[in-house]
C-alpha cells in the first residue's frame, strides 16, 4: 500500500513529471515499453512488430479529457493514426484500442457525447476494414463502457470489448459475451477496487481468469487472451485443442516491451499474437499509473528492463 500510494503521487507530480519526461535514461526506459509520442511513433513501432509476424492494438496516451473539445481531439489523434496505419499498409495488422473516458463518457452528457465520438472513429475504422476494441477502467464506468460497446456493436459487429477477471462479476459477463460473436479482451485487472466487487488475492483472480477463459474458449466470440502468465497460457493453449478453435478464432495479446522473446515463440509456432501499444504525451502518467493500480507491474517492468521478460 505504501508503495501504491508514493506511485500515485509520483504519477501526478508536475514536477516528477518535468525531470523524468526531460532525462534522456528515463525517456530510453520508457521507449521499451511506450511507442513515442506522435502517431508516426506508433506506426513505426506497429511495422516492426508486422516485420516480426505480430499484430498490435494501439492507444493514444492524450491529455483528460475535461470538455467536449478535448474529447474531440482525442477522436483526432485516432483518426489521423488510422491515416498514418493506412499509408503504412498495416491496417490488416493493427487495431485500435480506446478508453470511454477519452470520448468524453465521464463529461455531462457523457453517454451521448462518447456515443457519438465512437461512432466517428468505428465508422473510419470499418471503412478501412480495421478493427476497434473498448479498454475497461475502474469499476463504476464497467456498466457504461458496456452499454457504449452493445449500441456501437450492433451498428459496427467487429468491434470489441475488454472485460476484467478480478473483478466477481466478470464471469456472468463471459457467460452473456460468450453466446455472441463479440471479440472480447481478457485481462486480470489491475485497479485497486475494493473487496464486495472484485477479488483481493493473486490465487482468486487467477482462477476468475480460467473460469472465464473456459466460459469464452467454450463460446461463439472470439477471445482475446490478455496475458503474460506462462501457466494461463499453457491453459489457454490446452482450452484451444480441447474446445477446438481453429487459431483464427482466438488470439494472445501482451504488453508491448513485455515478454517479447514469448510473443515471438508463440507467433513462431503459429498462434495469432497482438501487442498492446501505448503512444502520445502522456506516456508518464500510463508508466507510473501502471505500477500503481498493482504494484507487481513494477517487478514485471523491472524483468523485461533487465531483459528476462
Amino acid at each position: 500500500m505504501v508503495v501504491r500510494s508514493a506511485l500515485v503521487a509520483a504519477s501526478q507530480s508536475s514536477a516528477m513529471k518535468t525531470a523524468a519526461t526531460s532525462t534522456p535514461l528515463t525517456k530510453s526506459v520508457a521507449r521499451r515499453f511506450v511507442a513515442g509520442e506522435s502517431s508516426l511513433d506508433a506506426v513505426q513501432v506497429a511495422a516492426d512488430l508486422a516485420s516480426a509476424g505480430l499484430h498490435c492494438t494501439i492507444e493514444h496516451l492524450g491529455p483528460e479529457v475535461t470538455d467536449p473539445a478535448s474529447a474531440d481531439a482525442a477522436v483526432a489523434a485516432y483518426l489521423r493514426l488510422l491515416e498514418g496505419l493506412q499509408a503504412a499498409d498495416l491496417l490488416d495488422r493493427s487495431e485500435l484500442s480506446i478508453k470511454a473516458s477519452d470520448l468524453g463518457l465521464d463529461l455531462d452528457g457523457g453517454a451521448q457525447i462518447a456515443l457519438a465520438n465512437g461512432r466517428r472513429i468505428a465508422q473510419a475504422a470499418a471503412d478501412l476494414g480495421t478493427l476497434v476494441t473498448f479498454d475497461m477502467e475502474a469499476y463504476q464506468t464497467v456498466d457504461p463502457t458496456l452499454a457504449l460497446f452493445e449500441k456501437l456493436r450492433s451498428e459496427f459487429d467487429q468491434t470489441g470489448i475488454v472485460v476484467q477477471a478480478y473483478l466477481r462479476r466478470t464471469e456472468v459477463d463471459c457467460q452473456r459475451l460468450a453466446k455472441t460473436t463479440a471479440r472480447v479482451r481478457l485481462v486480470k485487472g489491475a485497479f485497486d477496487e475494493s473487496a464486495d466487487v472484485a477479488f483481493q488475492t493473486s490465487q482468486e483472480i487467477d482462477l476468475s481468469y480460467v473460469r472465464s477463459l473456459k466460459t469464452l474458449m467454450a463460446g461463439t466470440g472470439i477471445p482475446l487472451i490478455a496475458t503474460h502468465d506462462p501457466r494461463l497460457i499453457e491453459i489457454a493453449s490446452a482450452l484451444a485443442v480441447r474446445t477446438p478453435r481453429e487459431r483464427s478464432a482466438y488470439e494472445f495479446q501482451m504488453l508491448y516491451g513485455v515478454r517479447p522473446e514469448e510473443q515471438k515463440r508463440l507467433a513462431a509456432l503459429g498462434e495469432k499474437v497482438r501487442v498492446y501499444v501505448p503512444y502520445g504525451p502522456q506516456w508518464y502518467p500510463y508508466l507510473v499509473r501502471r505500477m500503481a493500480e498493482k504494484p507487481a507491474n513494477l517487478a514485471l517492468f523491472v524483468r523485461a528492463l533487465a531483459g528476462r521478460g
